[in-house]
């Protein structure tokens, strides 16, 4: 089955979600004031902004390598001086791409205290182009664009998670002591949308299996997607259990596979209240999430959108991962409208 991720080259036609406002929780709106997501916290003054780490996953089941990019926060540097070990955030590729990107969200993400993990699914990386002559490039990125592959990414989450949990325990080893695997969150971009929604609880009936990893709490979907033809979303998500953070842009398509914006914007809707949000920025495209403009872009990049994204998944995180209150009350409250513009969208239920 071929172009099974996101992405159609479909103009945003009707906004269907209207903007919902939220009072302050019992905290009171002093303590949601004192919260920014967007400042660093968790490094002192002039130290390197995070320690890069690539390592490789080795699936002997699948004999496959999955390649990693681990961003590790470095202060404190080690647990034996007394540090607690630190949440963990998976983050899943788009087509074509690496564990090299994107790099805003996971220089962010770790200096904000979260040991940050880019996966790099063979089969549906960089390597699907790289090498290939330019006018054959869309082709094979098409052909990439696969449900083997796809059933090979969701295969990928839990293979990592087991080896983040062995690296934790062996003496010696970078991660040793550092991560805190009863806090997991799981997110990704485009094809890495679909991947994680797969293990976040999406309930896949043409693929004939449930991919849903009890270890991960929360997740962060950049991108979404639901089903396509005449199956009902609400089929798919009403098994959603673990707070789901949905962002899309009113331009959000893509040159390859078959989600409008339309059907990106299905998603919310179809989940079960509690702890769901949705952010839609206005005009961003699909680059949005991305470091780089992509194949299809036709505006100019709204530099206001990646401040909005950093800040908002960053309070969910905080929230959800580290029970921060504070963060929780941001997140419920009027925060999201200090980093949104006013014609972003935003909800909750």
């Amino acid at each position: 089955m071929k172009n099974f991720l996101c992405g159609s080259a479909s103009l945003f036609a009707l906004m269907t979600a209207s903007l919902v406002a939220f009072p302050w929780t019992s905290l009171g709106a002093e303590t949601a004031t004192d919260y920014d997501p967007l400042v660093v916290s968790h490094r002192e003054p002039g130290a390197p902004p995070s320690r890069v780490i690539d390592l490789d996953v080795f699936d002997g089941d699948r004999t496959r390598t999955i390649p990693i990019r681990v961003h590790l926060p470095t202060t404190p540097a080690d647990p034996s001086d007394g540090a607690s070990p630190l949440p963990v955030v998976l983050f899943s590729h788009g087509l074509g791409g690496s564990r090299e990107g994107p790099r805003f969200l996971a220089e962010h993400w770790s200096n904000r205290g979260y040991v940050a993990v880019f996966l790099q699914h063979p089969g549906s990386d960089m390597a699907v182009w790289r090498d290939e002559q330019a006018g054959r490039r869309m082709e094979a990125m098409r052909e990439a664009a696969s449900l083997e592959n796809f059933r090979l990414r969701v295969r990928d989450v839990p293979r990592v998670l087991d080896q983040l949990e062995a690296w934790n325990r062996e003496a010696g080893h970078p991660l040793a002591g550092r991560i805190d695997l009863d806090q997991v969150g799981m997110s990704g971009h485009s094809f890495g949308a679909q991947t994680t929604q797969a293990v976040s609880g999406q309930s896949l009936p043409l693929v004939g299996q449930r991919f849903t990893d009890g270890r991960i709490k929360a997740a962060v979907i950049m991108s979404p997607g639901s089903p396509r033809g005449r199956l009902d979303p609400g089929a798919a998500f009403a098994d959603v259990t673990i707070p789901w953070l949905l962002m899309t842009g009113t331009r959000d398509t893509a040159v390859i596979g078959g989600q409008t914006v339309e059907s990106r914007l299905a998603v919310f809707p179809a989940l079960a209240p509690g702890g769901k949000y949705e952010l839609v920025l206005h005009d961003a495209e699909h680059s949005a999430f991305t470091d780089r403009p992509l194949p299809g872009d036709r505006e100019a990049r709204n530099p206001a959108h990646h401040r909005a994204i950093l800040a908002i998944s960053t309070a969910f995180w905080d929230a959800t991962l580290r029970d921060d209150l504070a963060a929780q009350a941001w997140l419920d409250g009027d925060g999201p409208r200090t980093v949104l513009g006013q014609d972003d969208r935003w909800q909750k239920k």
